[in-house]
């Protein structure tokens, strides 16, 4: 399959959220499009993304709402 993105927000949520799930033994990718390295007088505002594979969601789904839960 692909894919698929189950947050987007900040990067300390996002890097918590990866733990939790990688905690379970599902991999993830973490896309950050941060662009402050390249142009340093630009602000970061652009979300960081998280994304897993399709085939993992039901085994993923109840941490994330666990976590969605928690903030």
């Amino acid at each position: 399959m692909g894919l698929m993105k189950v947050f987007s927000g900040s990067e300390i949520l996002a890097v918590s959220l990866k733990s939790k799930i990688e905690a379970i033994g599902v991999e993830t990718v973490i896309r950050d499009n941060n662009q402050s390295n390249v142009f340093p007088s630009m602000e970061n505002t652009k979300a960081v993304e998280l994304f897993i594979q399709e085939t993992d969601f039901a085994k993923v789904n109840p941490v994330i709402e666990e976590f969605r839960l928690s903030i």
